[in-house]
């Protein structure tokens, strides 16, 4: 495992000649502007020319001419196993895909193939605008692989959460643990990696489904996770059937069940929340926990449309995320900012349901909040870190912008990052990522897909053999 503290530290870094959205309170456009950062922390932001002295002193000047500035996004739910998993659970609806296409798999994968595609995906990540990541990961028919996991978001420099998921009942026997399972492997974890990297990696604890988590399961690693400190992440309410299941065996719905255990609070990460009704939102936001809504995910497995805008309305904290690449195909984040909009404007058959500026903010604020970095992570902001992304303007997908947050949640793709820092290091500078040979990591991913696969007994004609060597 690498030492943290060897890690490079970045210097001083002026952002100068484009634009600069940033995502704060008051929703602030520089048109032109430009970001000081100084070391991991913003030093300045401002609008017009930089200072003399910020300009001379600058240790690199990146001319951002033609580009914007915005903050990281936050991917706030994804499986990053499944990255090796794309295209093969299409056309299902949640429980088939689970049982037909997860389920057989993901108990074949060990550390090597977890670390394979947990590199894929962070780099898709980045490259797709995303400075954090939240692993929702549940797979663990190797116990070493929680850890490799944690050193690539180590070593690729990303800023990570590991919520380490669990199921102790109902679910496929390779993937279920005992709760005195979970906590005796969550320790060395905890230990090891909740707040290294000054504190760019975390963790937390997953119970996974609630048909798959025991009452005295869910108390028990929620007191153990609020003892260091750490989130609760679960998967609520994403489908109309799995409602139905907890109301027939426990004469509640999801929200009101995790409330009566006491589990319900300011640090719990509420995945999809599709199948809420009116008491759980009220709930929900008495409580302060957030939700984590996956639109395209929710399209892709037909589960439904979650109330994102009558939960923004509760005051009610919303992050966005891709979900897993079994249940999208993609980690892209300005797509999910794109299909959210889209999703509430046609949901509510009201143009005007959600604006790119409430977009945004969800991407970076609301993801933000998910990790209590509210205060320090999510805009551009003196003091702030500097987890930045620097996208193209110039582009045949963009060009000519006439409102840069309409362009940002409506025209940009991963094509458009030019760079994208995290704590003040370039990950990516100019189109290249800087932490890991690109070319090796996917030769890595596709002959760790084929073994898998291979192990699992599942042949997925063609689709490991791209790209080619």
């Amino acid at each position: 495992m690498s030492d943290p503290e060897e890690a490079d530290q970045p210097g001083s870094t002026l952002l100068t000649g484009g634009a600069v959205v940033t995502v704060d309170d008051q929703d602030t456009v520089h048109d032109p502007g430009w970001v000081l950062v100084n070391g991991s922390v913003i030093a300045d932001v401002g609008a017009g020319e930089p200072p003399h002295l910020a300009r001379r002193n600058a240790e690199t000047v990146i001319d951002t001419s033609g580009s914007v500035v915005m903050p990281g996004m936050v991917n706030g739910h994804t499986h990053l196993f499944q990255t090796l998993f794309r295209g093969l659970a299409d056309d299902k609806s949640l429980l088939d895909w689970l049982r037909d296409c997860i389920w057989p798999a993901a108990g074949e994968i060990d550390a090597e193939a977890a670390r394979a595609a947990a590199t894929l995906g962070l780099i898709e990540n980045l490259r797709s605008g995303s400075s954090t990541v939240i692993d929702h990961q549940y797979v663990h028919a190797d116990p070493d692989i929680d850890d490799a996991i944690c050193q690539v978001a180590a070593d690729l420099g990303i800023r990570f959460e590991l919520a380490r998921g669990w199921a102790d009942r109902n679910y496929h026997p390779p993937l279920t643990e005992s709760v005195e399972t979970v906590l005796e492997r969550v320790e060395p974890l905890r230990q090891t990696w909740h707040g290294s990297c000054d504190g760019r990696i975390t963790i937390g604890l997953a119970p996974l489904i609630p048909w798959g988590c025991s009452d005295e399961a869910m108390v028990a690693t929620t007191t153990a996770v609020r003892s260091w400190g750490g989130h609760i992440h679960t998967h609520c309410a994403e489908t109309e059937i799995e409602v139905s299941m907890n109301l027939k065996e426990r004469g509640s719905r999801h929200v009101v069940w995790l409330d009566s255990l006491g589990v319900l609070g300011p640090d719990v990460q509420l995945a999809h929340s599709v199948w809420l009704d009116e008491t759980e939102i009220q709930l929900i936001a008495e409580r302060g926990a957030s939700v984590v809504h996956c639109p395209v995910s929710n399209m892709y497995l037909a589960s439904g449309i979650a109330p994102i805008r009558a939960l923004l309305d509760h005051g009610v904290n919303v992050a966005l995320a891709t979900d897993g690449a079994g249940s999208n195909n993609r980690q892209d984040m300005f797509e999910t900012c794109k299909t959210t909009a889209l999703l509430q404007k046609v949901g509510q058959r009201d143009a005007m349901a959600l604006q790119p500026e409430e977009v945004l903010a969800m991407a970076c604020r609301g993801g933000a909040k998910l990790l209590n970095r509210s205060d320090d992570l999510g805009a551009i902001q003196p003091s702030w870190r500097a987890d930045l992304v620097v996208v193209d303007l110039a582009s045949p997908f963009v060009a000519p912008v006439h409102r840069l947050p309409s362009a940002l949640v409506y025209c940009a793709t991963p094509r458009d990052v030019v760079h994208v820092l995290v704590d003040g290091r370039f990950i990516i500078r100019d189109r290249e990522l800087t932490t890991a040979n690109e070319s090796a990591v996917l030769a890595d991913a596709v002959a760790a897909a084929k073994k898998v696969f291979d192990r699992a007994g599942m042949p997925t004609p063609g689709s490991t053999t791209y790209p080619a060597g």
